[in-house]
């Protein structure tokens, strides 16, 4: 059961995340929930400890039945509640089960509507501006994750060959968490360093979705460049399969600034990654409509 998340004081942000739920057609996913007589897209609190991108496909099952996959992040809504702000973290998603809602206390109706009927059955402006803001972007969008290898100890106190340098006790922990937080973007291909700290940072996912780790040296400390490593990015891009690399701090920044380069979008002003942070970017048609970025610690509620 999960752990409650705790009531805020006046003045204090409530984090909740959810997802405008879409299938072919399109049709959107809104639901009515009996304690408030509204419609509104799937969302809820963050529960203490839990990651946002967690919290988002939680709320998307256990509203709608339905297990999920995220896309393209969407603009934050903010808005008062009882004298409290509450600030909801919305991405795009597609169904990946079927699933089917049980009516509970909480949801009791689900229904699929094409555009124009969701924006008149929602009951709030801002899930509204939500579904036109998602409407005049590219529908499916595909994920390329940029990740740094977890916590491998110093690298001063290695006396071994560096590509040999394991995860240590945080590394493993941080892996096993990144397994969880990547899945929400669905299967994806990896394509990782040849260092054993890279490739055990991806064994969790590889191991929860049966893809194979594939090494590049073109990602690989002590045998690339950056530019090396932008030219093999960039032919992954190409073929648009969902794609995560995982690299090193040496050429994090260059491949960050260089795709947004390359898609014609502003990149960060901090394009660096602690270790186990990674970058998302969604993908369509040679443009970049929505990069996000992510650490595996939980989201402060």
């Amino acid at each position: 059961m999960p752990t409650p998340t705790p009531t805020a004081a006046a003045g204090e942000v409530v984090r909740a995340a959810g997802a405008l739920l879409w299938r072919d057609g399109p049709e959107f996913a809104v639901v009515h929930r009996p304690r408030y007589d509204d419609w509104s897209f799937p969302k809820g609190k963050v529960d203490r400890g839990e990651h946002v991108l967690r919290a988002a496909v939680r709320e998307i099952e256990e509203e709608t039945g339905i297990v999920a996959r995220l896309g393209r992040r969407l603009p934050t809504s903010t808005y008062p509640v009882g004298g409290r702000t509450k600030r909801v973290d919305y991405w795009a998603a597609r169904p990946v089960t079927a699933g089917a809602l049980t009516p509970n206390d909480e949801v009791d109706e689900l229904a699929w509507l094409p555009a124009e009927e969701a924006a008149a059955r929602l009951s709030y402006q801002h899930d509204v501006a939500l579904l036109h803001e998602f409407l005049d972007g590219p529908l499916d969008t595909s994920p390329l994750v940029i990740l740094r290898h977890a916590s491998a100890g110093e690298k001063a106190e290695w006396r071994d060959a560096d590509e040999l340098r394991p995860l240590d006790a945080a590394g493993r922990a941080e892996a096993t968490a990144l397994a969880a937080l990547l899945h929400t973007y669905g299967t994806a291909r990896l394509i990782s360093s040849a260092t054993a700290r890279c490739v055990e940072t991806v064994l969790p996912y590889a191991r929860r979705t049966g893809a194979p780790v594939v090494t590049d040296p073109a990602f690989t400390v002590g045998a690339t460049t950056p530019e090396r490593a932008m030219d093999r990015l960039l032919s992954l891009v190409e073929d648009g399969v969902p794609t995560i690399v995982c690299t090193h701090g040496e050429v994090v920044s260059e491949l960050v600034t260089g795709l947004c380069a390359k898609m014609g979008a502003k990149a960060p002003d901090d394009p660096e990654l602690r270790k186990s942070e990674f970058w998302a970017a969604h993908l369509a048609a040679g443009s970049m409509p929505a990069l996000e970025h992510h650490t595996p610690r939980p989201s402060p509620t």
